[in-house]
């Protein structure tokens, strides 16, 4: 174990890095819920429940445990939020014309993709090419979205209309706009099951409580339970021999991608992971302070190497693209500071296999303040934004900001570049010295393109 992950080196021991990865497998455990209910949408995507459930758990497995050993890094992997939202968003929103096993063959090639540019150091180059601030904003934004999902879901929060006969649609129809209102928490049970699980998960974490996020969610099961909202009646016909019968393994439909055009598909999901992977990944290092060490390049380019084969090994298993967790850091906080770490939260995401009817009993509701608690968790990156420079405040601002309120990542990142660009060219025109790297130009230019050609509200 030392010679294999540098106990003695890192000043940890075997327990320390066990106790840890178990932790983060807690911690991060409500993605195997909340994971099949977003990819599925309730059945509008046509994927099936379980299988989303299976292929999370060996996808997240397997590539953990391959972070753990190939990169001796203390980050476990899994389906990312934000991600799995866009992926399910694409093919609700296509009116038929992209179904699933397109939406798996577009992201198993943009892995390919990513596996190229990690290999030639393209993706690397984005550590040193896009500002810190930038960095930040796109971890602060990613969690805002998360909020937002927990918030929708939940019914916490929804749309007001205004205007006579308003069509139920999030852009304006004639001339009306609409607003955001709080649900109503007094004769919705939902939401009002919700703000109690938001409740308890929020003194869990401030009492530091032991798998804060995962306790909430049992707990708030639980209480849904005479509230009529969680159904027990399904433990009646459980099985709880791992169901393997409706497993989407190498269910990709290349055919149906080129049909349906392969270029705009490819180069959309490519566009919306090569940033979500890159800010969740490299703000999950630094907030561990793995960035910090003299190897830490080095290791960020071999982490990189294993997300890009994770977001293809996803694909192949049935499930969206796999990614950095950023509540990683909650194992990096108990003492996790080698692979020990990752690989043993990789078997616990296997072992889960066995608990699949438990997963199955929990209603979509009581994941709602696991993902608010998580935007709170990533919220803290705001501190890195430098907001004194307005050529660092305004495109981090705006990358914040328009993620969730445009309910794209994608958008939020690519007003950051645009903004940054053409901010720090105009301040260096008056004599101002920001360095503007000649990737961030190119990303500029993809960011032209795309508006240009793709459909930005996908």
């Amino acid at each position: 174990m030392d010679k294999l992950f540098r106990l003695k080196e890192n000043k940890t021991t075997v327990r320390t890095e066990i106790l840890a990865g178990l932790t983060t497998f807690i911690t991060m455990a409500y993605i195997l819920i909340v994971n099949p209910i977003t990819l599925t949408a309730g059945g509008g995507t046509g994927m099936d429940f379980n299988a989303v459930f299976v292929a999370t758990a060996i996808g997240a497995g397997l590539v953990t445990i391959l972070m753990g050993l190939f990169v001796n890094f203390p980050i476990a992997l899994a389906p990312g939020m934000g991600l799995n939202a866009y992926f399910a968003t694409v093919i609700l929103s296509s009116g038929g014309k992209i179904t699933w096993q397109i939406g798996l063959a577009a992201v198993f090639i943009s892995g390919i993709i990513f596996i190229i540019l990690t290999l030639t150091k393209i993706r690397q180059m984005m550590l040193v090419a896009i500002p810190k601030s930038l960095r930040a904003a796109t971890t602060v934004g990613i969690g805002l979205f998360i909020t937002i999902i927990g918030f929708k879901n939940s019914g916490l929060l929804s749309a007001f209309y205004i205007g006579k006969n308003a069509v139920k649609s999030l852009h304006p129809i004639n001339g009306m706009d609409w607003l955001l209102q709080l649900g109503n928490f007094v004769h919705d049970k939902s939401v009002l099951l919700t703000l109690i699980g938001l409740l308890i998960t929020s003194v869990l974490m401030v009492m530091r409580a032991p798998a804060s996020i995962l306790l909430g969610i049992v707990i708030t099961t639980i209480i849904g339970i005479p509230m009529g909202i969680t159904d027990v009646s399904s433990l009646a016909k459980a099985h709880w021999i791992p169901d393997f019968s409706h497993v989407a393994f190498g269910r990709l439909d290349l055919a149906g991608a080129l049909n349906t055009g392969l270029l705009t598909i490819i180069f959309t999901f490519t566009f919306v992971e090569l940033f979500d992977t890159f800010g969740t990944l490299t703000g999950t290092a630094a907030k561990a302070g793995l960035l910090d060490k003299p190897d830490g390049n080095e290791k960020i380019g071999r982490a990189m190497l294993v997300d890009a084969a994770g977001v293809s090994l996803g694909a192949l298993l049935g499930t969206s693209t796999i990614t950095a967790f950023v509540e990683s850091a909650s194992g990096v906080s108990q003492g996790g500071r080698t692979g020990l770490t990752a690989v043993t939260s990789g078997v616990f995401f296997l072992l889960s296999l066995f608990i699949a009817p438990l997963a199955l009993l929990v209603p979509g509701v009581a994941t709602s303040p696991a993902l608010i608690i998580v935007g709170v968790l990533m919220a803290g990156a705001v501190r890195e934004i430098d907001w004194d420079d307005f050529v660092n405040a305004i495109p981090a601002f705006l990358t914040l900001i328009i993620m969730p309120f445009t309910y794209s990542i994608a958008n939020g990142i690519s007003f950051g570049i645009i903004f940054y660009v053409v901010l720090a060219l105009a301040n260096n025109m008056v004599g101002g010295k920001h360095k503007i790297h000649w990737l961030m130009w190119f990303l500029a230019i993809l960011v032209v393109v795309r508006f240009l050609f793709t459909d930005i509200n996908v």
